[in-house]
């Protein structure tokens, strides 16, 4: 079997920049453990599978290791793919998933996607965190992920954590540490230990929760964020009641073909 294969770098305008993510042009779904196995082989944060076509596609994420209900970096891959290759007039594409219908338009080179809002609640700080992440947040809250606050965007820089004991934390699906921006109005990083995914690059998802988050607490509902992992990313971000617009670019990087 012959199957078409991309990878886009997702949140740049800069190749090597962003989250690298692949996509899978599928005429119809193969087995559960073959795209987990596809997604492995790949070896990037997150593998999509879409099936549909005329603006409307059924859309799976796989990370190397488990099936994730949501991704937003692979989403905004392949609907790059979808709204500049495959269907270049149609300006809109939605997607079928597992968390509901996602639409994603393109304006410009600009791509934004309608997500669903994850605002998160406070939790007591659990006992091993600190020891985890290297350093004390002000505060802990949990939506799909525990997101831990710190007070200034050099302390979300300058942690190094011990992925084994957080990979020990119930943490739900991962760790998003934050902080104000300097140049920005937040910035976050991404910790997926238990997903096979240390630390995601830029990360859609988490931007659900981020969002709300950072809106109530600056009072605005367009926010400014930056990633701030080795590679990086960029996302504009607006909090619309129960979803959130998370916006970006993505830059081409390869085509080809997998066989199987």
């Amino acid at each position: 079997m012959k199957i078409p294969l991309y990878q886009f770098d997702a949140f740049t305008r800069q190749p090597f920049g962003g989250n690298p993510a692949a996509i899978c042009v599928l005429n119809d779904w193969l087995d559960t453990e073959i795209m987990q196995q596809i997604a492995a082989e790949n070896n990037v944060s997150e593998t999509a599978f879409f099936v549909g076509g005329n603006g409307s596609y059924d859309l799976r994420w796989f990370t190397p290791e488990v099936e994730v209900d949501l991704c937003g970096h692979a989403t905004l891959a392949a609907a790059h793919l979808i709204l500049t290759l495959l269907e270049p007039n149609i300006g809109e594409v939605r997607f079928h998933t597992s968390s509901g219908d996602l639409s994603v338009t393109l304006e410009g080179e600009l791509l934004s996607m309608l997500f669903p809002a994850r605002p998160p609640i406070p939790i007591e700080t659990p006992t091993l965190l600190a020891d985890a992440l290297g350093a004390e947040p002000l505060e802990v809250f949990q939506s799909r992920d525990m997101l831990a606050l710190f007070e200034k965007e050099q302390e979300v820089r300058d942690l190094s954590p011990d992925f084994g004991k957080l990979a020990r934390i119930e943490s739900g699906f991962a760790v998003i540490v934050t902080a104000p921006g300097n140049e920005v109005d937040f910035v976050s990083r991404f910790f997926a230990p238990n997903a096979g995914i240390p630390e995601d690059p830029v990360t859609g998802s988490a931007h659900c929760t981020l969002t709300p988050f950072w809106a109530d607490r600056l009072k605005k509902s367009r926010l400014h964020a930056n990633q701030v992992s080795k590679r990086g990313g960029e996302l504009f971000c607006e909090h619309l009641g129960e979803q959130v617009r998370i916006s970006g670019y993505v830059t081409e990087y390869s085509h080809g073909h997998i066989f199987i």
